[in-house]
């Protein structure tokens, strides 16, 4: 049943094409009946010029049905011209007058609003017509009236089941475009998502990286110029770069471990995300590493949402790490926290000679700046605002103002 229904499905034209050769042998089977009935039957409208003329007719009709779905407007407009010449003819109803069904069926079955009206005025028009043109001998007025009633009914059913046809195809290809469309949005918003966790990702492995590296580095070249006159001195350097490199590989295992799982790993190895109870010990790491920096807190302190305790951390920790790269020799650094009522204002800023131009500059310059766009990114997502530049009279400042959404 399954193979049928797909062949059918597959071959409409020669399936309307099978229906139409019936039609021809129902109607050719009529036709031959009417011209072999004794003469005294025939009453005198069905003389044979009538008979003759029934022929081309019989064969449009049945033309109809063949190609009714692959032209229906045109098969709609030869049934009309097949109906006005069996009218003018005479030519009595046959068989092959069920083509007008179908192709009312079909046009109204289709998106082509003329055609679909077309039919339905010549399905309300064809009974009446058919009832005036031929009626019966002793037929009264009120048969007349009840044949045209059931016919008009069968025509309208007709052009009813096409047209609710035309409305279910509409409905399931509305339903298959908005499931595209709903498809089309799940693969931009996966997208997006990913995109969003990539960015995610680039900015943890830079504040990582790029802060405990530069620490390293500082004091492996302390280490080696005082090798050999200091040696106290170059131990503690090197007791600082293996806890630096410690505390790396914790926040290493951290984000590793967020991305494994897909959420923030308790208790094991894994470290939780600094915040600004840590704030006092990077500064004593930045202090270690020979860069003097004055950290202040005004107002008073209370507890904050997470997301806004790691974007400071991450500001101060990128302001102190640029201020190492850029700010030359004999540079200081300023930090300062400020608790307002409604938001947590941070300000980083050394007396250095500055960065380049380019490098606070959204977008860098060939891979460069990337701490100040994870900056900008931290901090649009907490809806606060950031200002980074050079400093009046030399050095560099970054400004930040952090929201304190309550029950954040």
């Amino acid at each position: 049943m399954h193979r049928l229904y797909e062949f059918i499905r597959r071959h409409p034209t020669l399936v309307d094409g099978m229906w139409a050769l019936v039609l021809l042998m129902f109607s050719s089977l009529w036709l031959v009946t009417l011209m072999t009935s004794p003469a005294t039957a025939r009453s005198a409208e069905q003389g044979e010029a009538r008979q003759l003329a029934s022929i081309p007719i019989i064969l449009a009709l049945c033309t109809v049905v063949a190609l009714r779905r692959r032209m229906p407007e045109k098969m709609l407009l030869l049934a009309t011209g097949a109906g006005v010449a069996q009218v003018a003819t005479g030519a009595f109803p046959m068989p092959a007058n069920f083509a007008l069904l179908v192709i009312v069926f079909t046009n109204a079955s289709r998106n082509v609003r003329w055609a679909s009206r077309f039919a339905l005025v010549g399905a309300l028009a064809a009974p009446t017509v058919h009832v005036l043109r031929w009626p019966g001998d002793d037929q009264s007025t009120v048969n007349a009236v009840v044949g045209v009633i059931f016919l008009t009914a069968t025509f309208l059913l007709a052009w009813v089941l096409g047209d609710s046809l035309r409305t279910r195809r509409a409905y399931y290809a509305q339903l298959e475009e908005r499931a595209a469309r709903l498809e089309r949005e799940r693969e931009a918003q996966a997208k997006v998502a990913v995109a969003a966790e990539r960015a995610r990702i680039a900015r943890e492995l830079h504040d990582v990286v790029a802060h405990n590296v530069s620490v390293m580095v500082v004091q492996a070249d302390g280490a080696a110029y005082v090798l050999d006159t200091a040696p106290e001195q170059t131990r503690k350097a090197l007791e600082t770069i293996s806890g630096t490199g410690r505390q790396a590989l914790s926040e290493m295992r951290r984000l590793l471990g967020v991305l494994r799982t897909g959420e923030h790993s308790e208790g094991g190895e894994y470290v939780p995300q600094p915040g600004m109870g840590q704030l006092s010990e990077l500064i004593e790491q930045v202090r270690g590493t020979g860069l003097p920096v004055d950290f202040r807190i005004e107002g008073t302190p209370r507890p904050l949402p997470s997301s806004v305790e790691l974007t400071a951390y991450r500001i101060v920790q990128e302001a102190l790490t640029n201020t190492r790269k850029h700010g030359g020799p004999d540079v200081g650094a300023t930090v300062r926290l400020t608790y307002g009522p409604d938001d947590l204002t941070l300000l980083a800023e050394d007396d250095g000679r500055g960065a380049r131009h380019e490098l606070y500059e959204v977008g860098g310059m060939d891979g460069l700046g990337q701490g100040l766009i994870g900056m900008r990114e931290r901090v649009g997502m907490v809806g606060g605002s950031l200002d980074a530049g050079p400093r009046p009279g030399g050095g560099f400042r970054i400004s930040a103002v952090l929201p304190l959404k309550s029950g954040v």
